[in-house]
């Protein structure tokens, strides 16, 4: 597929997936006789991922390496797991850090809600 495709597809836009491709995270993009990009069906997986990783703090490098270790067929096994491993921990780190502060809106936008109907600016 060319950019447009996969710029619609994924919603990222074709200067941050150029940019992307200049930092190795697309892995190998391959150009047609036109010296057009054609981009494998994977990407639009791939650069989902990313982005969802990137939106929860991981570095491009982190990134990279994840993705290098996804589309790898000879990496080593056990080095694979306990890179996963190690992102896993940081991403339940992540999750649990973000259930504490979703119980304290919780319980901020009760206060206000309470406060509202209080004044009437709520139905009770």
């Amino acid at each position: 597929m060319r950019i447009g495709e996969l710029e619609a597809r994924t919603g990222v836009g074709r200067h941050t997936l150029r940019y992307y491709e200049r930092q190795g995270l697309l892995g190998d993009v391959h150009r047609s006789s036109n010296n057009y990009r054609e981009y494998p069906e994977t990407l639009v997986g791939e650069v989902r991922l990313l982005r969802n990783m990137q939106s929860l703090g991981f570095s491009l490098d982190e990134i990279r390496q994840i993705l290098d270790g996804i589309r790898a067929r000879d990496i080593d096994c056990a080095d694979g797991a306990r890179l996963l491993a190690a992102k896993r921990v940081r991403v339940e780190e992540q999750i649990t850090a973000l259930r504490g502060v979703s119980r304290v809106l919780e319980r901020e936008q009760k206060r206000l809600e309470d406060n509202a109907r209080h004044h009437g600016k709520l139905p009770r």
